[in-house]
């Protein structure tokens, strides 16, 4: 039976996956969540070293921008890798790193086969009014400016989470998924498919998150620019890596810090972060026509019972009812945390982005799709 390693390069963490696949079913062998490190060929071997795992036969990688050419599963060849690399400027916490362990994977004692799998997928065929920019109609065709929409593996995976768990899904189903983790991004999906996502032209745009802005008037970004003299790179910098959470609380991008911290500019922090996320979940209940379920994921949605709280309490406008001791229990497992009486089904649901990859691989090769465990 092949073995296959995941390899999913995310902006501040690496996570692996090693499976054992056949026409069935999966066995995961092992899989870590690590730190992003400047040696990625020493930590996918560290990690195969300390599970006593064979080098892999299949070889997945997640890409976070595929831009307008690649827009499905694709085995990777030199074609494919110019493509990922010309698309670095526009996700360079990520696109970057992927083409590093590409190489990587080639150094095996087998070459693997390499696939690429890509976040934007999902959203490239969002409704034109959803992906539309508006600036001039030349410019948005000749440098192909759209909003792309990234973490569509992660939607997916909690969208396909959230109808296994229902009897029978509702006629419309709509549902809004929140990954909320180091990136965040919140996506309005009708029947499977995204009507609107928050994430835009780069991964920059819509919720604050750990050291992202999220959405920000152009002009103010012009008028820092003026007032610092900062050049391309090191607003780049700025936008991407000294903001979000990290930049107004000037604590730390990690939730779980500041939520311990007693200071003022941390819980300001905080508040903007869960304000932002219910702002959007009232749009994307416009967007929707209301919605059947919203369903949390990511480290801080599946991790955090406080933020979910905090986001969910200013939307008792709209008839959500969060039950308490539910939201408190909720855990790895797949958890609804709603009363009985609340207009809309609120859960908790892990995020299985491996096993998105794992079946869009599978059906990339011609075999049949790889049910979960």
């Amino acid at each position: 039976m092949p073995i296959v390693l995941t390899v999913n390069a995310g902006s501040s963490s690496l996570r692996l996956g090693v499976y054992r696949v056949n026409d069935k079913s999966r066995d995961c062998l092992a899989k870590a969540t690590l730190e992003r490190c400047g040696n990625p060929a020493g930590s996918v071997r560290k990690f195969l070293q300390a599970h006593s795992l064979p080098e892999p036969d299949v070889v997945v990688h997640r890409i976070v921008h595929g831009g307008d050419v690649l827009v499905r599963p694709c085995l990777i060849d030199d074609n494919v890798e110019a493509e990922i690399a010309a698309l670095l400027p526009l996700a360079p916490l990520h696109n970057g790193a992927a083409l590093e362990l590409i190489r990587v994977c080639r150094h095996f004692s087998v070459q693997p086969a390499q696939l690429a799998v890509f976040d934007t997928a999902f959203f490239h065929d969002l409704p034109l009014v959803a992906r539309s920019v508006a600036l001039p109609a030349e410019l948005t065709a000749r440098y192909k400016l759209r909003r792309y929409g990234f973490h569509g593996l992660a939607h997916q995976a909690m969208w396909h989470a959230w109808a296994s768990q229902q009897p029978a899904l509702p006629e419309p189903a709509r549902v809004i998924t929140l990954q909320l983790g180091s990136g965040c991004s919140i996506a309005a999906i009708l029947d499977g498919k995204p009507m609107d996502t928050s994430m835009g032209f780069t991964p920059l745009e819509g919720l604050v998150m750990a050291t992202r802005a999220g959405d920000l008037d152009p002009g103010l970004i012009l008028h820092i620019q003026r007032e610092l003299g900062l050049d391309l790179p090191a607003l780049e910098t700025l936008l991407s890596t000294q903001s979000g959470l990290l930049g107004v609380s000037g604590v730390s991008a990690d939730m779980r810090m500041l939520l311990q911290s007693d200071t003022v500019p941390a819980r300001e922090a905080i508040a903007l972060y869960c304000y932002r996320a219910a702002k959007y979940i009232g749009a994307y209940l416009a967007v929707l026509n209301g919605a059947d379920a919203i369903v949390f994921g990511g480290g801080v949605g599946e991790n955090s019972p406080l933020i979910r709280a905090r986001i969910l309490q200013q939307l008792k406008w709209a008839g959500v009812h969060l039950d308490p001791a539910a939201n408190d229990a909720a855990s790895a497992a797949p958890r609804c945390i709603s009363t009985a009486w609340s207009s809309m089904a609120l859960w908790v649901l892990p995020v299985d982005e491996a096993g998105v990859m794992l079946d869009q691989a599978s059906a990339l090769l011609g075999g049949p799709v790889i049910s979960a465990e």
